[in-house]
């Protein structure tokens, strides 16, 4: 099994979602800690158009719509899941995610190294 933390953007993400949206997210989690970084498409694909050369996002389908959950594997090898959103109609998803996910693992980066994570 691998390791799987939340941030705080995906974590308050995350407390708004349905019961129905939580549960099929949190399958797609499952798959993501047994899987770890072996895990492809059509599950994990990397994203283009980041400073981080290994942002990915967990694909995920709920009633039709496509979730996303974008993350990154840290230096121990734990997946860090940064932010999430239904990029449903949304053009701009990606220009909108990918900075906070960008901002998210910095603060992660330096909590980290400061020793303040778990």
């Amino acid at each position: 099994m691998w390791t799987v933390l939340f941030e705080q953007p995906f974590e308050e993400w995350f407390l708004e979602l349905t019961t129905e949206e939580k549960i099929d997210i949190l399958a797609s989690i499952k798959v993501l800690e047994e899987y770890g970084p072996q895990l492809s498409r059509p599950h994990v694909d990397t994203l283009k158009g980041s400073k981080l050369k290994n942002l990915k996002e967990l694909r995920v389908q709920h009633a039709g719509d496509p979730y996303r959950i974008l993350f990154v594997f840290d230096p121990l090898r734990q997946a860090v899941l940064l932010c999430g959103g239904n990029k449903t109609g949304d053009k701009r998803f990606y220009d909108r995610m990918i900075p906070i996910a960008e901002k998210s693992y910095q603060q992660y980066l330096e909590e980290l190294n400061n020793g303040k994570t778990d």
